[in-house]
């Protein structure tokens, strides 16, 4: 391996070898300083050009740029969250082993999302080492609540609010380069994320007056919440529709699907169609056309032979941005209705917008991706059906990006909150050159 490999190795091995999961409710600072000591030992050069903040244990740096003039350009940030989930299971190699095995490196976060972290930290350490200065301010960003709440991000936005501090751009995880990441895509597209969805967790509540189990009448309380769910499950509850961001990504993925390529990419003639048939042709890409409804969790009576006065079950809703939070909860308010049903949003969430595929940023990670990715077949937009950090971002920047620079298999996406989190070595310089890219672009 070459001097620059094995560095960019040894350094990333460290980060994986530091325990920074992050439980709800139980956020302990001092764990995710020590993490923060480690980044200042192996990234110096960008941690002595930048102003360091902490808030509670999530990071910010800020790398003040070259121009102070009154067309200063507004400053950007990249960001990767620090914190980890739990690794329960029985891993090939130990989840904070930072081993090195069959091309990989192998721990907990190696995908998501130290690897970005590490990137990110590494190319502007390199530049800082170079004397390079950017010509705006670049901000660096690692919460370490990104797997609970938020409560870092919050805060953060919340500093650059309050400071007057508003963000050109922002580049967060999201999506990742994949070959086939639809299904019948033969190529390697880089997955670029320009919004997510609205996420929030409803309570649906039935209630009666109880009784015991040996005399039971009719449309109990479980029943009724199975007979919603069934319901739920059978029917078109949601609106349906492609946005242009989704027609813009068939239209770049179409050339690789053969002859069903003829139909995706023509999205604006065959909507109707396509709206029918995507939903069924996979879950994935009925998520991408309209809100979705998961029911997760579930409570019923404290006994097996009492019939309960309450019974609920909670749904985690992720609103499309055509029909957003409020419509989507109204439209499964008057679902549970027709069952006797209530419904508690004891967790509303945090809507987005999207950014324009258009636009400067994505213009950007596009050509630094064709740049120093060659693998890569096409640039493709899409709407993350998952949650991140950008989206506290939304009232502070005009454009939020959510995209890593890896290249990853389907194990490797799979490991992600699973088992056997793993990330290539190969991919390890393309990612930094990525970066480097970008931070010399601003």
């Amino acid at each position: 391996m070459s001097e620059r490999k094995d560095k960019y190795i040894d350094n990333f091995r460290k980060m994986l070898q530091q325990d920074t999961v992050s439980e709800e409710g139980n956020i302990n600072p001092e764990k995710f300083r020590e993490f923060h000591k480690l980044l200042k030992t192996l990234f110096p050069n960008i941690f002595e050009a930048c102003e360091v903040m902490d808030f509670e244990g999530s990071l910010l740096l800020r790398w003040k740029g070259a121009d102070s003039g009154a067309e200063k350009k507004l400053p950007v940030m990249f960001m990767n969250h620090m914190d980890v989930v739990s690794a329960e299971g029985d891993w090939e190699h130990e989840p904070f082993s930072g081993d090195v095995a069959d091309g990989a490196i192998w721990g907990r976060g190696a995908v998501d999302t130290k690897c970005g972290l590490w990137a990110m930290l590494q190319a502007a350490d390199e530049l800082a080492a170079e004397g390079f200065v950017p010509e705006r301010d670049i901000f660096f960003e690692s919460a370490c609540t990104e797997e609970t709440f938020g409560e870092g991000a919050i805060a953060i936005s919340r500093w650059l609010l309050d400071n007057g501090i508003r963000l050109d751009m922002s580049f967060d995880e999201g999506g990742m380069v994949m070959y086939d990441p639809i299904g019948g895509a033969k190529g390697t597209f880089a997955m670029v994320g320009v919004g997510e969805k609205g996420c929030s967790n409803i309570r649906f509540i039935a209630r009666s007056e109880g009784g015991h189990a040996s005399t039971p009448g009719k449309n109990t309380p479980l029943v009724r919440l199975g007979k919603f769910m069934a319901y739920v499950e059978r029917h078109e509850v949601f609106d349906v529709e492609m946005s242009p961001t989704i027609k813009e990504m068939f239209r770049r993925i179409a050339p690789y699907m053969g002859s069903l390529g003829k139909i995706v990419g023509n999205p604006d003639k065959l909507e109707p169609v396509l709206n029918r048939v995507l939903p069924k042709f996979s879950a994935t890409a009925g998520a991408l056309l309209k809100t979705t409804l998961a029911f997760t969790m579930a409570k019923g009576a404290e006994s097996s032979n009492a019939l309960p006065t309450e019974a609920w079950v909670v749904g985690n809703m992720r609103s499309s941005h055509h029909q957003g939070e409020r419509a989507s909860l109204e439209a499964i308010r008057k679902i549970a209705a027709k069952f006797d049903i209530e419904i508690d949003v004891f967790d509303p969430g945090v809507e987005s917008r999207l950014t324009d595929y258009k636009g400067e940023a994505f213009r950007l990670v596009e050509e630094a991706t064709r740049a120093t990715m060659p693998n890569v077949d096409e640039v493709v937009p899409y709407v993350m059906t998952g949650a991140s950090d950008s989206r506290f971002y939304d009232g502070v920047c005009n454009q939020c990006i959510r995209f890593l620079p890896f290249t990853i298999n389907e194990q490797q996406l799979e490991s992600i909150h699973g088992i056997n989190e793993n990330m290539s070595i190969d991919a390890l310089i393309p990612a930094v050159e990525w970066y480097r890219y970008l931070m010399k672009k601003m």
